[in-house]
């Protein structure tokens, strides 16, 4: 019989050649059945409860769904811009470098900058490594390609530096040059190469996989435990068959509330867990609490946690740790790749990438107005400083100038006059007079 070869049959025929290349529907995928890495991420790991975890099976867990989506948009939402060092310590937005348009506004044709930056820590969150491939003209990069982890196929050379190559979707693969990879590591312990949380978690995914099977099939049962009927006699073949079909009758009326009847000698037991017994609700609780401290995301930024920590002060401070501790680790990652690859070793002496953590401010005006205030009142901001992060026209004159608060003043010159404090009290000296 001849026809179109099933998957199966491929890797049957793999087995037999280890080292020859799959072939699935006619397009040879340049994958040989030695490459363990490629296959795991297809079919993923076997955890001890007995389910395959993989990325896609993983991101149907809410809680995984949930930390995916708040750390990476998180951290795509923040401003990325390059900067050039000033001569007196400052910086200014370097908008004239080609990297600040590549990675500020269009990495590539398909995305915008949240879009890839988002699918980049995705990656690093879901694989341990992000890749994009870049694009360079004249030597200045123009594009970065974003690439999924798991067509990218990791090797070294004789001297043990990492080499790539990407598994092209209608077969075949090619080598992508280390000059040409942007590779940023997730947390990683040789610090090339980053640890999938998928890959060393997955007997703690597969335990919230199963806790939720089980509540489903709960559900599903009418929250009815699993049920058997004793009778008190030897049925033939076609007695039995008759009468699960009545079981299946009385299951569907306890399901719908009603009371069905049994006939003489035939008695219900109870052969299932309750679920109660089970402790499936605290056993899925701690699921979510286990999965959340993989991706380093307290429970109650993902909806999870008791009322009383969720407002007020201690959410708010739950907001700096996860800004401290989660979100500062991947931002501070990606800045120093770009450094690293976008960068030249001379345009390193000036420029430097940087995502602003302020970003974070932007959803919190009173939080905003404080910083700002403080920041003017100290000498640290401008007025017109001040505007121009608001997306305020500059004001000029005084409003581009430092003050202070005049009742700051230096230990040596506490006591001492300045025309200021004169004037002011010849104000009050005439005031005085005049009352009297």
């Amino acid at each position: 019989m001849t026809g179109k070869k099933t998957f199966f049959d491929v890797i049957s025929q793999s087995i037999m050649a280890p080292s020859a290349s799959v072939n699935i529907s006619g397009v040879s995928s340049g994958v040989s059945l030695t490459d363990g890495s490629i296959w795991s991420q297809l079919f993923g790991s076997v955890s001890n409860s007995g389910k395959s975890v993989n990325v896609n099976n993983t991101m149907k867990l809410s809680a995984v769904w949930a930390c995916v989506r708040l750390i990476s948009t998180s951290v795509a939402g923040l401003p990325f811009g390059v900067y050039k060092k000033s001569s007196d310590g400052g910086r200014v937005t370097a908008t004239d470098l080609n990297v600040y348009d590549v990675i500020h506004n269009s990495p590539n044709e398909d995305m915008t900058a949240f879009q890839f930056w988002q699918a980049m820590v995705s990656s690093m969150l879901l694989w341990g490594n992000g890749y994009a491939e870049i694009v360079w003209s004249a030597g200045v990069p123009v594009a970065l390609n974003f690439l999924l982890p798991s067509r990218v196929k990791l090797d070294t050379d004789d001297e043990g530096r990492l080499r790539y190559f990407y598994i092209k979707p209608k077969g075949g693969r090619r080598e992508i040059l280390r000059k040409d990879m942007l590779h940023i590591p997730a947390f990683s312990l040789d610090g090339r190469v980053g640890l999938s949380a998928i890959h060393y978690g997955a007997n703690i995914f597969g335990s919230a996989m199963s806790a939720d099977d089980a509540a489903n099939g709960t559900f599903k049962n009418g929250l009815m435990p699993t049920t058997a009927f004793l009778v008190d006699r030897i049925l033939k073949q076609e007695q039995r068959a008759e009468f699960r079909k009545y079981v299946e009758t009385v299951s569907g009326a306890l399901n719908a509330g009603k009371s069905p009847v049994l006939e003489q000698g035939v008695k219900p037991e109870q052969i299932g867990i309750n679920p109660a017994d089970a402790q499936l609700l605290e056993s899925r609780s701690f699921s979510i609490e286990e999965i959340c401290r993989w991706f380093g995301v307290d429970p109650s930024m993902v909806g999870h946690g008791a009322k009383d920590s969720n407002w007020g002060t201690g959410l708010e401070q739950k907001q700096i740790w996860f800004l401290t501790f989660c979100i500062s680790s991947f931002t501070n990652q990606i800045q120093q790749c770009v450094n690293k690859r976008l960068l030249t070793a001379i345009q390193r002496r000036q420029y430097y990438s940087e995502f602003s953590l302020e970003g974070f401010l932007k959803a919190d005006s009173a939080a905003r107005s404080s910083f700002y205030s403080a920041m003017a009142q100290n000498g640290v901001y401008t007025r017109d400083d001040i505007r121009v992060k608001e997306n305020l026209p500059r004001k000029g004159g005084n409003a581009d100038v430092l003050t202070v608060q005049s009742n700051l003043l230096p230990l040596d010159q506490l006591g001492s006059t300045n025309p200021a404090s004169d004037v002011r009290a010849a104000l009050i000296n005439f005031l005085r007079d005049s009352e009297e």
